[in-house]
């Protein structure tokens, strides 16, 4: 089968694309590098293209005829999402309209799309089912939540068939460590902590330790970025088998604090880890923590790096890398 992964060159997109290596799949990546490296794509043909510019996307999915598209480019950073909506809007919704839009004329419907526990909110239950009430809090849950209704109805006016994921925190790196995170400013919580041992950073901030919580730091669900990338190929068969939309929770179904993680880091990285309290941020929950029961069942999905100390070995193992590179 031949699959188009747009944004294939960043964090996500790059283990997926690793992942299809093991498959029979012909895969090629669409991203225009403004967070991704061209290194990362490496192996695979790359059409770098910007989603805005809508003429040069139909062009290359017709001369292309890919039977699959995976959509991973999206803006994340929730912080900037509140100073800069119109950046994600425009990126999150207006050009994914366009990759949908061109995808329809030319009859290319199915769709593996990446989005985001942030479409809960607040959540009125722990742990957190699809059938939850969707109601984000800030402009990139917003963004999600859009394109989610918009799959929807573009199921049933155009046939577009969808599986929408909606990740907890994605963390980790390959097992090989040839790829991993590696954001430009860093926002996420596991690499910043990481660069707060190798040294990079001066110290790690906690952002309020005020929450309802055991420890009065915030609650999150962490799968390694390598499970997600197998949720979207077992996604990926079960939608060209059933033609079946769907929306599936991935994550682990166990939280930890943000100071749990921290003594875990610590034990991995044998560092003690310097790190600051500040306030709470805009638009962050005390808990997040997935139901994945629909997805373990359908798909019969587990997750095989689950625990806490592998996902941080492997998370350290890159940031060891990037620390010595830079």
């Amino acid at each position: 089968m031949k699959i188009l992964v747009v944004g294939g060159a960043g964090y996500i997109g790059s283990h997926m694309v690793k992942r299809f290596q093991d498959t029979d799949h012909e895969v090629e990546i669409l991203d225009n590098l403004s967070t991704g490296f061209e290194l990362n794509a490496q192996n695979y043909k790359l059409h770098i293209c910007d989603l805005s510019n809508k003429d040069l996307v139909y062009q290359i999915l017709k001369e292309n005829k890919y039977e699959v598209v995976m959509h991973f480019a999206s803006y994340i950073n929730v912080g900037e999402s509140y100073s800069q909506p119109e950046k994600y809007y425009k990126n999150n919704v207006t050009n994914t309209l366009n990759l949908l839009d061109c995808m329809i004329d030319l009859k290319i419907l199915n769709f593996i799309f990446s989005s985001t526990a942030a479409v809960y909110g607040e959540p009125q239950n722990i742990p957190i089912t699809e059938a939850q009430k969707i109601s984000p809090v800030n402009p990139y849950g917003n963004t999600k939540a859009i394109v989610e209704k918009i799959l929807k109805d573009y199921d049933e006016a155009y046939g577009l068939k969808y599986i929408a994921l909606r990740y907890f925190n994605a963390c980790g790196a390959h097992i090989d460590g040839t790829i991993g995170e590696r954001h430009n400013p860093e926002t996420h919580l596991i690499p910043l902590i990481l660069q707060a041992a190798s040294g990079r950073k001066k110290n790690f901030t906690i952002h309020g330790d005020d929450y309802d919580t055991k420890d009065g730091t915030c609650i999150r669900d962490y799968i390694h970025v390598m499970d997600l990338a197998e949720a979207h190929l077992l996604s990926l068969e079960d939608l060209i088998k059933t033609q079946n939309s769907e929306i599936y929770n991935i994550g682990n179904n166990k939280g930890f604090s943000v100071k749990e993680i921290i003594k875990i880091a610590e034990t991995v990285t044998n560092t003690k880890i310097p790190y600051e309290i500040a306030g709470r941020r805009k638009g962050d929950p005390a808990q997040l923590i997935a139901d994945n029961k629909i997805i373990t069942e359908k798909l019969n999905w587990s997750a095989n790096y689950s625990d806490l100390n592998t996902i941080i070995k492997t998370a350290w193992k890159w940031e060891k890398h990037l620390s010595k590179s830079n």
